[in-house]
């Protein structure tokens, strides 16, 4: 006989009873989709889970050994996050770097080498036309033989354009019929997800392939979007793949969250080559709970990331990213305020930005536009690639762009934005070339950077939110970038024609090198990252990584500081946060701040005027009882109390258990009908002779729900929940029900006192 079966005729003449759920049973403990975990409970089960092994660990040698192995899977799980991460944004920078050399020509000696890979390997290259070798055809030379003229300029135009159009018809088809929750950049997702809520298929296998493809096809198209924000979400679906290959992880959603929060570390470190600044970045943008072990694996999986990016070495100059510079000359005092004027730009322009791009995201979700995705991404890319050939600064992708920004003008440099007049008589180490007059080229340049700067400004807007991979950093730096290199062109030039005014007389002597608009370039690209994303410390420490200079900190403080202060003085959300309001999901905050003299008992439910709350009782209710109360709402769980006159609560039963515990009693268990009793208590009760089997249900009950009283006020209310991440809390008053408060309530409360619509906040 079952050792669980005990003879229940002497306590009430009905035979056998089963105390259920002494067997954990499969699904127990599980979530539903978008829907929020609790916090609490996974980390219990995490303490208990360690507190078998650790006891166990002492019987045998084989315990202990088991011990080990699961006290190091934590580190293996990092490992193979890095691996793969690392290898994924190798495979994505080289697949870019080609692809995006094929809207323009193709390698004669070998299809597979992009344009700078035919050319290296080229002998007829020379210095000064390094980018052209007979390897390299144009498609004009390759198709009419011609390489200048109108002919060959339209028909390069016309190609350029067509395979702009096939690459992101691909991409917007492989994610719409495949993978759907590939689009997007993914962070405001992985920070709703790291915060507890349960989006299936988020960071599953199909979205992990078709992002990884897709990202390649639509950077590789000319649009207006960057591969860094993305790489995010690949590297989350590593970490989520990897966990799941390991119970400790697989089964505790509160665990599996701390290895996301790594994987998101790990992302950052192979987008911009910033191991440190990946790990500041998870722990300041994107996680919610990040305990210092957290931070350790972070730091650990961010390593191993880019140390494989730096052994596939996709850009062929031992760097992790395409921007790496490095500037000669120091910076001066009186630079600080174009620096800080760059921090306003970069402010200005995140607020613009953000709400130009979430008014048309809502006008897409809200109208027919929303229902041609494939149309509205022809479109756009079809413009894109219309009015971005003509300029070279906007031709090129967008990463390349600002490796040039940013570049120091030395000796050798080919580009027209180092188009000075030289002094024929300047004998002069190459390093340290003074200050000059600029040249015609550089007129040239400012020109086409003053349009590129407009169009990268208007049609970034259109381009972010759309049906495919897009990435808001590398757009958001390239935008700041030409505004600096502008300014620093434009200061570089009073400096030089006045340098016997007031504030260039102490630091800029003729013939000095004292003005780098390279660094304008990089300051102002902090800043417009800064003011879209609102990141500060991570900002910071990812462009220094970037720049490998410790000597230009302060000035990418102080833009980064000011953009974030003029941006907030519009409106506290970054771009993230404002398209996790749009989407509506339940996301609380933890910079936001509740100042409103509201009490628990405002804010539960129910309210006046309401039916009366839903609850459970803990020994008066059949089975049938149960089912047609859990028929009959949508809650996510229900209070037990002692009975409904008394209303003293015992403990809280969530709905998903309730129903798995009813369904596997009535195949495991002899007896269990419609009109069986089911009891929360410890001992059955008193029941007359010749009924069903009373059904035992007192392991899934919660004894000690989370309770507020009814004049708790709302600020600690709101903290509580940030605090300990909770799906609810009970209202009682000396001991008695009164209500309950859901996440849900909190948000929505919080939309109303913000004068904001209470219904936006969609999910549980």
């Amino acid at each position: 006989m079952d050792p669980n079966m005990v003879n229940a005729g002497d306590m009430n003449g009905s035979g056998n009873l089963m105390d259920f759920l002494d067997e954990p049973f499969p699904d127990v403990g599980t979530y539903e989709d978008f829907h929020t975990i609790d916090w609490l409970r996974e980390k219990s089960r995490d303490t208990d889970r360690h507190r078998k092994i650790t006891s166990k660990s002492k019987e045998s040698i084989w315990e202990f050994i088991k011990s080990l192995l699961d006290a190091w899977s934590g580190w293996v799980v990092m490992l193979l996050i890095g691996l793969l991460a690392g290898t994924l944004a190798g495979v994505i920078d080289l697949a870019v770097d080609w692809m995006t050399d094929l809207k323009e020509g193709v390698c004669l000696s070998a299809f597979w080498y992009s344009h700078e890979q035919c050319c290296w390997t080229s002998n007829e290259t020379t210095f000064d036309d390094r980018d052209k070798c007979p390897q390299w055809q144009k498609w004009s030379e390759l198709l009419v033989s011609q390489s200048e003229g109108a002919s060959a300029y339209i028909l390069n135009y016309f190609l350029y354009i067509m395979w702009a159009l096939c690459f992101a018809f691909l991409a917007v088809s492989l994610v719409r019929v495949f993978a759907p929750y590939a689009c997007g950049s993914g962070i405001p997702e992985i920070k709703t997800i790291l915060s507890g809520f349960i989006i299936r298929g988020y960071l599953g296998k199909w979205t992990l392939l078709i992002k990884t493809v897709t990202l390649v096809l639509v950077v590789s198209s000319g649009l207006s979007l960057g591969k860094e924000g993305p790489l995010v979400h690949v590297a989350c679906c590593c970490g989520n793949f990897f966990s799941s290959l390991f119970s400790k992880y697989s089964k505790n959603e509160g665990k599996r969250r701390e290895v996301l929060s790594a994987a998101a570390a790990a992302g950052v470190s192979v987008a911009f080559g910033a191991p440190i600044g990946g790990v500041l970045f998870s722990l300041e943008e994107v996680s919610y709970y990040f305990p210092l072990k957290t931070l350790w694996r972070s730091f650990f999986a961010a390593l191993v990331a880019a140390f494989t990016l730096r052994s596939i070495n996709p850009f062929g100059n031992s760097r992790l990213v395409l921007f790496y510079v490095e500037y000669h000359t120091p910076w001066y005092m009186a630079e600080l305020f174009p620096f800080i004027l760059l921090g306003v730009f970069g402010g200005l322009w995140g607020t613009l930005f953000i709400r130009c791009n979430i008014a048309w995201c809502r006008r897409r979700k809200t109208t027919r536009l929303g229902k041609y995705p494939v149309l509205e991404v022809i479109v756009i890319t079809a413009i894109t690639a219309i009015i971005a050939y003509p300029n070279p600064y906007t031709r090129r992708s967008t990463s390349e762009l600002i490796s040039e920004l940013f570049n120091d003008c030395g000796a050798l440099e080919s580009s027209q934005l180092c188009d000075y007049i030289n002094d024929p008589n300047m004998t002069r180490p190459v390093d340290d070339i003074p200050d000059r007059p600029a040249g015609p080229g550089v007129y040239s340049a400012m020109w086409q950077l003053a349009l590129a700067l407009v169009f990268k400004i208007v049609i970034t807007i259109f381009t972010f939110g759309m049906k495919i991979p897009s990435g808001l950093f590398i757009p958001s730096m390239a935008v700041g970038a030409m505004a600096g290199r502008m300014v620093g062109i434009g200061v570089e030039q009073l400096a030089y024609h006045h340098h016997d005014w007031i504030i260039f007389r102490n630091w800029c002597r003729p013939g000095a090198d004292c003005v780098t608009p390279g660094l304008y370039a990089m300051v102002g690209a902090a800043a417009c990252l800064g003011g879209v994303t609102r990141m500060t410390v991570s900002l910071v420490v990812i462009m220094f990584e970037l720049t490998g200079g410790l000597e230009y900190i302060v000035p990418l403080m102080a833009a980064a500081v000011t953009s974030k202060w003029v941006a907030d003085a519009f409106g506290k959300e970054g771009i993230y946060e404002a398209h996790i309001h749009l989407n509506g999901y339940p996301f609380l905050d933890v910079k936001d701040e509740f100042t409103h003299r509201t009490l628990a008992t405002d804010v539960m439910r129910p309210r006046r005027g309401e039916a009366p709350l839903s609850v459970l009782t803990q020994d008066s209710m059949t089975v049938e009882d149960v089912e047609t109360l859990i028929k009959e709402t949508d809650y996510n769980g229900f209070p037990v109390v002692v009975s409904k006159d008394s209303e003293r609560l015992i403990g809280f039963a969530q709905r998903r258990e309730l129903i798995l515990a009813i369904k596997n009693a009535r195949q495991r268990q002899d007896g269990v009908v419609s009109n069986s009793i089911v009891y929360f208590t410890e001992d059955p009760p008193e029941l007359p002779p010749n009924s069903p089997h009373p059904l035992k249900l007192r392991r899934i009950l919660n004894l000690s729900p989370f309770t507020v009283t009814d004049h708790t006020p709302m600020e600690t209310v709101v903290d509580i929940f940030r605090k300990l991440g909770l799906r609810q809390c009970l209202v009682t008053r000396s001991g008695r029900l009164l209500g309950i408060i859901t996440k849900k309530d909190v948000l929505r409360h919080m939309a109303q006192m913000a004068n904001q619509d209470p219904e936006s906040i969609m999910f549980n």
